[in-house]
C-alpha cells in the first residue's frame, strides 16, 4: 500500500505524495526519546572523538526537512554488537546528533559511519543508516514478489574505501541474515551495485558509473515480482532476483553504510541526501 506525506520545497509549502522528502524550514516536532533512545542520546553527545564534518551541522533537525515516520536510524554508538537505534517517533519528533546524523547547512540529511563505530553481530563494519519501518513503530517486510522502490538523490563527499549508500535487505522467513542488493559508492568514485546469487551468500557485481566525490547523483532501487530494476542517474538495468529469495520478507535501507574498519574515529564514510523517498 501506498503512503501519503507531503513535501514542501525549500520556499515555502507544497503538498505532494508518498514518502517524499519534506522540506518545512525551521519545523522541529516535538516528541519524546524511547527509552532506548534516551541512552542513545546520551551516548553520542557524550562521544570522545568529534568527526570531520565537509559542511557544519545547520542546528536544525533532519525531520524538518524530511519525512522521517517510515524509517528507524542505526548509529554506530552503543554497546559493542548491540548498536543504538533510534524510534520513528524520536525521529519525526526532532531527533538530530551533531556527528553522525544531522542535517547540514545546505539542507542535506548527512550520515557519518566511522571505521571504529559500533557494528551488530553480523557485520564489522559501523553504521548510521535508515531502516524501512511503518508508521505505528513496528518492521516493515514485503515479499520480492510486490512492488516496492526507494529512491534517492545523494553525495559522498568523504569515503576512505567504499560505502553501501542503499540496500534490499532480508527480514524474517529464513535463517539468512544477508541481503537481496547493495549500491556501493567507492574512493574513486566508481557506483557498483551487488546482486545476491542465493541468501546464503556471494554477489554478482555490476559496474553503473562514475560520480566524483562530493558531486549529487540519484538513484533508485525497485523489487517488481521477481525482478531488481536499478536506475543510477536515470540510466536503468535489470536483474533476476532467484526463486530462493521467495520464503523471506524484506525491507529498504538507506544511509552510510561504511565498508572498512580500524580503530580510526576519523577515517570512515559520510553520505548527505538531498532527496529520499519510498514508494
Amino acid at each position: 500500500m501506498k503512503r501519503r506525506t507531503a513535501l514542501i520545497t525549500a520556499g515555502g509549502t507544497v503538498l505532494v505524495a508518498a514518502g517524499l522528502v519534506v522540506a518545512v524550514p525551521n519545523l522541529v516536532h516535538p516528541g519524546h526519546l524511547r527509552h532506548t533512545d534516551s541512552r542513545a542520546l546520551a551516548s553520542t553527545i557524550s562521544a570522545k572523538h568529534p568527526t570531520p564534518q565537509s559542511t557544519p551541522a545547520s542546528g536544525a533537525a533532519p525531520s524538518s526537512r524530511f519525512n522521517l515516520a517510515d524509517w528507524e536510524l542505526q548509529l554506530p554508538t552503543g554497546p559493542q554488537g548491540d548498536p543504538t537505534t533510534i524510534s520513528p517517533t524520536a525521529l519525526t519528533g526532532g531527533y538530530t546528533n551533531k556527528d553522525y546524523f544531522y542535517l547540514n547547512q545546505a539542507g542535506q540529511m548527512t550520515f557519518w559511519a566511522p571505521e571504529n563505530g559500533v557494528h551488530t553481530p553480523h557485520s564489522q563494519y559501523g553504521r548510521s543508516e535508515l531502516r524501512q519501518m511503518n508508521p505505528d513503530g513496528s518492521l516493515a517486510e514485503w515479499k520480492v514478489t510486490e512492488n516496492h522502490t526507494l529512491s534517492a538523490t545523494v553525495a559522498v563527499p568523504d569515503v576512505t574505501k567504499r560505502v553501501c549508500v542503499g540496500q534490499v535487505h532480508l527480514g524474517t522467513g529464513g535463517p539468512s541474515t544477508k541481503v537481496v542488493t547493495e549500491l556501493f559508492y567507492d574512493a574513486d568514485g566508481q557506483i557498483t551495485l551487488g546482486v545476491a546469487k542465493s541468501p546464503d551468500g556471494g554477489q554478482t557485481m555490476y559496474p553503473l558509473g562514475t560520480v566524483a566525490l562530493g558531486q549529487n547523483w540519484t538513484y533508485s532501487i525497485t523489487v517488481d515480482n521477481h525482478r531488481l530494476r536499478v536506475s543510477v542517474n536515470g540510466t536503468e538495468s535489470s536483474y533476476p532476483i532467484p526463486a530462493s529469495f521467495d520464503r523471506y520478507n524484506v525491507y529498504f535501507k538507506a544511509g552510510s553504510y561504511n565498508q572498512s574498519s580500524s580503530d580510526s574515529a576519523t577515517n570512515g564514510a559520510r553520505v548527505e541526501f538531498s532527496a529520499l523517498s519510498l514508494t
